[in-house]
């Protein structure tokens, strides 16, 4: 386990690779707020480096085995300058940030604050906050409360995947005999989901001075917006766009190779 440290409290667990072609590139993944660095190593990663790509997986503070010191605002400014941080102290050479959902807007904010990269890849990131999705940020917070992570699953998980992967694990979700617990207050989870509601996404997209790739899962019922997503593509200099039909919000998990295949043509065409 590799661990940078940043505090006598604080710190964020990683995963490097390096890249095993000459003068390659290194993705570098940005989580959700609710990710891990799992959710790329699973299929994502190892596709990578095997075509010859690097790859830096890592968790926020407040995520698993990436601790923080009680009191600390684990907000959007924390979480973008940690990834400036932890890019810098490994000298990560040539970075592609892959965000996906909120760190699509981490990876921008950090690039947007002076963090030199190669290309920029955003996740189902696209959105504005207005009055609905401000409404299910405040939800989601108080189903935490109540229930826990597994009646926030069992709520949102249909407004989040497609209908192929609803149908194969269903049967997982809403058990009869299913125990919710409330989720500690004091734990990284709740800090991180406590601080979203306020990032800024009132981001320059026109600032950005790399090539960016826009993945879109047509399937995602809670963010995508069609309109939205036009208008913030046109603001965005050296943007390309795929959008995968099947998909819903959890790419890497419900569609990895299609994820894949879209990732090794950006790199090749960087």
């Amino acid at each position: 386990m590799s661990y940078l440290t940043i505090g006598p409290d604080d710190g964020l667990y990683y995963e490097r690779d390096s890249p095993s072609g000459t003068g390659m590139p290194t993705f570098v993944f940005v989580n959700p707020v609710s990710g891990t660095t799992q959710q790329w190593q699973a299929e994502v990663g190892p596709a990578l480096r095997d075509a010859g790509y690097g790859t830096l997986a890592y968790n926020f503070r407040g995520q698993p085995d990436s601790p923080f010191s009680q009191g600390k605002t684990l907000n959007d400014t924390l979480i973008a300058g940690d990834l400036r941080l932890i890019i810098d102290t490994l000298e990560i050479a040539r970075p592609i940030l892959v965000g996906l959902s909120i760190g699509g807007l981490f990876a921008a904010q950090a690039h947007l604050a002076g963090l030199a990269a190669n290309g920029l890849v955003l996740i189902n990131t696209l959105r504005k906050i207005g009055p609905r999705i401000s409404w299910i940020n405040d939800a989601v917070v108080r189903v935490m409360e109540v229930g826990g992570p597994q009646l926030m699953a069992d709520m949102m998980t249909p407004l989040l995947w497609g209908p192929d992967w609803l149908a194969a694990n269903r049967k997982n979700f809403i058990q009869p005999d299913t125990d919710y617990q409330p989720l500690d207050k004091q734990s990284g989870t709740y800090n991180l989901l406590k601080n979203m509601g306020a990032a800024d996404w009132e981001i320059e997209y026109e600032k950005i001075t790399c090539p960016v790739l826009i993945v879109m899962g047509l399937n995602d019922r809670v963010f995508f917006d069609a309109n939205v997503v036009d208008s913030l593509i046109e603001r965005i200099p050296n943007a390309q766009r795929v959008d995968i039909k099947e998909a819903g919000h959890m790419l890497p998990i419900e569609t990895p190779r299609p994820l894949i295949e879209s990732l090794l043509d950006f790199g090749r065409n960087l």
